[in-house]
């Protein structure tokens, strides 16, 4: 079967890193990690009688469940969830057969989804693959980028070059700055990432313990659920319906519009300062650049970086957007978006993966950049002002628009203008020197 989206056809080995986290293998092997936790956590609650602690070869056994969790046992769920049209339900019926083949037929296989609704065990499940993901792919992707665009910055640091504003000559900069401005961007995005934590609920079918609280009232299940919400490395919820109310997916998604628009403004940057001539890109062998004009060598991996992060933030747009809105008690509107988040991550991660690859074809053409500020001496009038205010000319901004202004100035008028002025030795040596005399 042909796969109906690039992600896993024309892209499939860019994004392959996300595959252990958000595919629908990934899901079920998370459900089943999930149940299984929850069934030993419930065996070691004192106040169970009829669960006995699990022995370690029984403990060894479950682990082993999730630790060789293959494609084959994703299809024996799938063909279970034929049956009973319900996900979470299928990974129950499967590992009450599958624990009674491991373990013996008269393992306690009613404590599993002990007065849980399969909310429990999904926002869990996808809390889990998310924390684990942002650590393993997607935050060091970014830290990559971060300190590839720092190297970038710090060699061209003296680099000087034409700055323009509202696409016009403006007062010089250097290159290594401007690369410096998307450093302190992203590396601030990064910071809030790094600490970021997906909340988990859990409590039963609205929320409040009612099915536990029915079978054994004097345990104190609220402390028993934030434990057990904690061991999997999520922040626990207090009060909730029957679901998550997502708001720690919305505040996730928030910060992927974030970096995406960061890495987007950083994308157009390039492609401009490539189209401009500041960048050249290396040529490799074999590439075309066009199907009919053979010299062209085309900005694609920014442009390629520029359409994948529009679709990425378009999906964390609407999962910020609709996610925390669930009607009362609950909808289930929001279990078929969240199936998306794996394709959200994954358009991203082609746009990094894009972008990286575009940064490291770049190189500095310094001749054009002097070329270049050599053609606008006008922009240096700004400084000429200035230093004309210190030494105490009210008029000094006027005088410079009237010399300037929409006129082709050149260097030898700036600096006969500057000889002329009745201002300091001292400003007048530094401001000359500025104009290359």
């Amino acid at each position: 079967m042909q796969p109906l989206s690039p992600l896993d056809g024309r892209y499939a080995s860019k994004v392959d890193p996300l595959r252990a986290f958000f595919t629908e293998d990934a899901l079920i092997r998370a459900r089943i990690m999930v149940e299984l936790r929850y069934l030993i956590a419930l065996g070691e609650e004192k106040g169970i009688p009829e669960l006995k602690p699990f022995s370690e070869k029984e403990k060894t056994a479950m682990k082993k469940i999730v630790e060789s969790f293959s494609e084959k046992d994703a299809d024996a769920v799938r063909a279970i969830e034929k049956t009973t049209n319900h996900d979470v339900k299928a990974v129950e019926y499967y590992l009450r057969e599958r624990l009674k083949k491991d373990l013996g037929k008269g393992f306690q296989c009613e404590f599993l989804h002990f007065a849980l609704t399969s909310e429990d065990v999904n926002n869990l499940a996808y809390g889990f693959l998310i924390n684990t993901a942002l650590h393993e792919v997607l935050l060091p992707n970014l830290e990559e980028v971060a300190i590839e665009l720092s190297a970038m910055a710090k060699k061209n640091e003296k680099v000087s070059m034409l700055s323009l504003t509202h696409g016009q000559p403006a007062t010089p900069t250097t290159l290594g700055k401007e690369m410096m401005v998307f450093v302190d961007r992203l590396e601030r995005q990064n910071d809030v990432l790094s600490t970021f934590v997906m909340q988990g609920k859990f409590g039963g079918a609205v929320g409040n313990f009612v099915a536990h609280r029915s079978a054994y009232p004097a345990i104190d299940w609220e402390s028993f659920g934030a434990r057990f919400v904690a061991s999997l490395g999520m922040e626990p919820l207090e009060h909730t319906t029957q679901i998550n109310p997502h708001d720690d997916l919305a505040e996730m998604s928030h910060l992927f519009v974030r970096i995406n628009t960061i890495l987007l403004s950083l994308s157009r940057d390039c492609w401009a300062y490539i189209s401009r001539g500041v960048f050249k890109q290396s040529v490799l062998k074999g590439e075309v650049g066009s199907s009919t004009m053979p010299h062209k060598v085309n900005p694609i991996d920014f442009e390629n970086a520029e359409g994948n992060l529009g679709l990425s933030t378009a999906l964390f747009d609407h999962f910020a957007l609709k996610l925390p809105v669930s009607r009362l008690q609950r909808d289930l509107s929001d279990s078929t978006v969240q199936r998306n988040i794996g394709v959200a991550f994954g358009y991203h991660t082609l746009a990094v993966a894009s972008l990286k690859k575009g940064l490291s074809k770049l190189s500095v053409d310094t001749a054009m950049l002097k070329s270049e500020l050599a053609m606008h001496p006008e922009v240096l009038t700004e400084a000429i002002q200035t230093v004309m205010r210190k030494n105490g000319m009210s008029d000094a901004y006027e005088q410079m628009k009237a010399l300037s202004r929409g006129k082709n100035v050149s260097f030898a008028d700036l600096r006969k203008f500057v000889t002329n002025l009745k201002i300091s030795v001292d400003d007048k040596k530094r401001l000359l020197k500025l104009l290359g005399q």
